[in-house]
């Protein structure tokens, strides 16, 4: 009744409320809908980032550019490049990034493990246009999309004639980024290749950062057909400097008297990828016909020494897709339809080994493998009701089959009371749904409602833990599965364009670590609800000059429920009902602008406000210290001479100094680790274009 009241209530307010964002007179192209379509008729809050507001940002990552937008926020542990970098929108805190889908033009590149994306595989030089589609997507994509979808794409190789980039940055910390592009093509046929490259020491001690990625596009096109096929290779090679522990009952602050150490100074990881995706196109008169074939593997690397007690973990995973896809054009009646119909196949397979040492990984104490396989079929019908009115349906069924198996070797070097799970299989079903509506009030203004169901499967690292005896288990949770209801307006005059969007995500079984109940590990949380306002407006205040303004609110808590705790933590049948969920900031501000300040001189600036926060692990919120709010500001200044572009920039100008993610101890009641972020840095870049 609730949730009905709630959808009553906000259609009302969207019919008398004051106009919102603008619609654009040109198309706005998105993709991350599985056909071409214009961003403007999508019943959702939809952010388009072009190549040009790239270049105009001071951003050195794509996760690092997505903070500049309303109600995004990052969990950095580092700020070298991306390492280790999640994003969060609408609110699910640690658990953002599985509830986040991240896209490379239009193939999933989130996977089931809990390891990053890995943002500097896709240097901000390579991308045509980033889509942001907040709190949609479920129905098209399926498992993790509960938040959004973030579809970064690439450019194009059918780009007539031939070109060549050359583009190179130093900056603080010994930072070297060089890429090298090139495309050749013609009207029908086109090719595109660029190597990239990236070292620097990092602003903590042991943080070392090297990476490499080469990728190759190539595209032919014909009368009713085009065929892509997109290749690629990543390696990095980091160094982990670990947190830096506060305790205030023993004076203990590694932040405040070394933020730049290292806890962990013998700590690494590595990283190998390659990705080859083939994409098949076809007309038949109006029935546009595709069918995806994807092939994914990673090969991780990690050692953390702790305390002399080393384990060090080689991870293998690989996914192979089928994704055929038709979109059908029809009349019925008065209305016109476009009906999307889909099968998604997905592959995973898993291979960790665990050992002490490098050197005795060819023999693992333990050795888990997973296999699981996802199958799901999707319908979505685009429906114009009238030339003001579009109503948008659609619905996904989804099954997973999961197989894991454990191997402990006594023999192995190292072997201390290792134990194997037991063989574990298991099935599980989920379907989502969604509605919308978006209606034109009028030239400058309109609006959407929609309401929708997404889910998200437990993955590979969530299931393998502890019983209360420290035996190792297989834990397959419920799926996690949220109701969203939303209303949004959009409006445009002049050279001013505003959008507001309100939110509520009732979120059940959540699927997440509970640190304070020994034996338990990853679990289904109590129930919890996401709700807010985001608003976002910008200015083209003089021919040289725009503005832009962002804020978005964020009430994230829990429902109802407890945690058991355990006498070893710091309590039992700990009540969260009411509670705040953690690393979730309350208020975000994003202001920015760009200034031309000659015929080929421009600066730009942004600043993000984010404010505090509670620590990961407090879901009691007890601890009595949040992360503190921090203000970020950036500046970019670029010339042009000619076929030249120099560039300079300087991020966090004013040597803020603070953290966004942070943990609290489960066993110690005052004790957290946080993960400084650099102070100020400086960069100078070159672009040259033949």
């Amino acid at each position: 009744m609730r949730s009905i009241q709630f959808t009553v209530v906000c259609a009302a307010a969207l019919c008398f409320s004051s106009p919102g964002h603008a619609q654009h007179d040109d198309v706005v192209t998105v993709t991350a809908t599985r056909f071409p379509d214009d961003a403007r008729n999508l019943p959702a809050n939809v952010t388009v980032l072009s190549s040009d507001d790239i270049a105009k940002s001071a951003a050195r990552t794509v996760p690092d550019l997505l903070s500049e937008q309303v109600g995004i926020t990052l969990k950095d542990f580092y700020g070298n490049n991306a390492t280790l970098t999640s994003i969060d929108m609408r609110g699910f805190g640690v658990t953002g990034s599985q509830n986040t889908l991240i896209l490379l033009d239009g193939r999933r590149i989130t996977d089931i493990d809990l390891s990053s994306v890995q943002w500097s595989s896709v240097p901000l030089s390579s991308i045509e246009r980033i889509e942001i589609l907040r709190g949609t997507g479920s129905v098209l994509y399926g498992d993790g999309a509960s938040a959004g979808v973030i579809n970064i794409v690439t450019r194009s190789p059918l780009q007539p004639g031939t070109h060549a980039e050359m583009y190179g940055r130093i900056g603080s910390y010994n930072t070297l980024e060089s890429q090298l592009t090139g495309s050749i093509a013609s009207e029908s046929f086109g090719f595109n290749a660029s190597v990239y490259g990236f070292s620097s020491d990092g602003y903590r001690a042991n943080n070392r950062n090297e990476q490499t990625n080469y990728s190759a596009n190539m595209r032919w096109a014909g009368a009713q057909s085009t065929i892509d096929l997109r290749l690629g290779t990543d390696r990095q090679d980091v160094r982990l400097p670990g947190a830096r522990r506060v305790q205030p009952s023993i004076r203990l602050d590694e932040y405040s008297t070394d933020r730049r150490g290292a806890q962990t100074p013998l700590d690494y990881a590595s990283r190998d990828g390659a990705r080859v995706g083939l994409t098949l196109n076809h007309r038949l008169g109006e029935t546009e016909l595709s069918l995806g074939l994807d092939y994914r593997d990673k090969d991780q690397r990690s050692y953390f020494d702790q305390g002399g007690f080393p384990i060090y973990r080689a991870d293998a995973l690989n996914v192979t897709s089928i994704t055929p896809r038709a979109r059908i054009p029809f009349q019925f009646g008065s209305t016109t339809h476009r009906l999307t119909l889909g099968m998604d196949v997905y592959r995973w397979r898993y291979d960790r080994r665990s050992a002490n040492l490098p050197e005795n990984v060819e023999r693992p104490i333990n050795r888990v493998r997973v296999a699981q396989d996802n199958t799901a079929f999707y319908l979505q019908d685009a429906i114009q009701l009238t030339s003001a009115t579009g109503l948008t349906f659609g619905w996904r069924g989804e099954r997973t089959k999961v197989s894991a198996n454990d191997v402990a070797d006594p023999a192995a070097p190292g072997f201390f009371f290792n134990t194997a799970a037991p063989q574990t299989d298991a099935r599980q079903r989920q379907n989502a749904w969604e509605i919308g509506l978006k209606h034109a009030f009028e030239a400058n203004l309109s609006g959407f409602a929609r309401a929708a169901r997404s889910y998200r499967f437990v993955n590979v690292d969530e299931i393998y833990e502890n019983d209360l005896f420290f035996n190792a288990q297989f834990q397959v949770l419920r799926p996690q599965h949220s109701v969203t209801q939303e209303i949004g307006a959009d409006w445009r005059r002049g050279g001013v364009s505003v959008r507001a969007a309100v939110f509520r995500t009732d979120v059940t079984d959540e699927i997440h670590l509970d640190p304070f109940t020994t034996g338990v590990g990853n679990t289904n949380l109590p129930p919890s609800r996401r709700q807010g306002i985001e608003l976002q407006a910008s200015w083209q205040a003089r021919s040289d000059l725009r503005l832009i303004a962002g804020y978005a609110f964020t009430d994230a808590r829990f429902r109802e429920g407890v945690l058991p705790g355990n006498a070893f933590a710091i309590g039992t049948n700990l009540p969260i009902g009411g509670k705040k969920v953690p690393l979730v900031p309350e208020h975000k501000v994003n202001l920015g602008f760009a200034w031309d300040v000659a015929a080929k001189s421009r600066v730009t600036g942004s600043l993000a406000y984010v404010s505090s926060q509670y620590m990961d692990n407090d879901e009691p919120n007890t601890l009595g210290t949040k992360v503190p709010a921090y203000t970020v500001i950036d500046l970019k200044a670029t010339r042009d001479f000619g076929r030249v572009r120099v560039g300079f920039m300087v991020n966090n100008l004013f040597d803020e100094k603070y953290y966004n993610y942070a943990v609290r101890s489960a066993f110690t009641a005052d004790r957290y680790a946080v993960y400084p972020l650099p102070g100020r840095t400086i960069g100078l870049s070159a672009e040259f274009k033949l």
